[in-house]
């Protein structure tokens, strides 16, 4: 993707590196809203299952409108390519099917900022644990959707419906670690 070595390098990442970096900043978040903001343990719940609810939706909104977005620009199209283009055209690439810490960091930023304008600091930090955690699950489900080889079950219907969005209908299909929202928004595939 980048002829510079250092640039290339943060654009891989293997699975387990996002289950190490960002455990312990769940662990953190749920034990600031607890420990230092005196929530109740149904507090903390409450807003921790908000946020991880909140993230199949945002999950779905950022691959549907924000990776599938088609820019004009020749620098639109090379940000697009960065970002998601690369993984539809080497859909089997192991060190990018998870979100590098390069780019999930700062966005994870972005977003707790955007956050801190709705909730209170430790109610905050229940819900944006539940966030992250959905985060993590769904970056892991999409590695596993690649690479597992499920039989029968739950995840082998959410992996058939991730390979249709790849190798059938790149329009349809956004939901990753679920196909909630796709059936929602009326945007999954019909049933043969």
């Amino acid at each position: 993707m980048f002829k510079n070595d250092l640039l290339e390098s943060l654009t891989k990442i293997h699975y387990s590196v996002p289950i190490i970096f960002w455990v312990p900043v769940i662990i953190y978040f749920i034990w600031k809203s607890y420990a230092q903001g005196a929530m109740s343990v149904g507090s903390v719940v409450l807003y921790f299952l908000l946020g991880l609810a909140f993230w199949t939706l945002a999950e779905y909104v950022l691959h549907r409108w924000v990776f599938h977005f088609e820019p004009k620009s020749a620098w639109g199209r090379r940000i697009h390519f960065i970002f998601h283009g690369v993984h539809h055209d080497y859909p089997k690439d192991r060190l990018r099917l998870v979100m590098p810490l390069s780019a999930s960091i700062p966005m994870a930023t972005i977003i707790y900022v955007l956050f801190s304008l709705f909730f209170a600091e430790y109610t905050l930090s229940a819900f944006f644990s539940g966030f992250l955690l959905g985060y993590l699950i769904y970056d892991e489900c999409h590695y596993a959707m690649h690479h597992a080889n499920f039989k029968s079950g739950l995840f082998k219907k959410i992996k058939d419906h991730h390979m249709l969005h790849h190798y059938s209908d790149p329009e349809k299909g956004f939901g990753v670690s679920s196909y909630l929202w796709d059936l929602i928004f009326g945007s999954g595939f019909p049933k043969k």
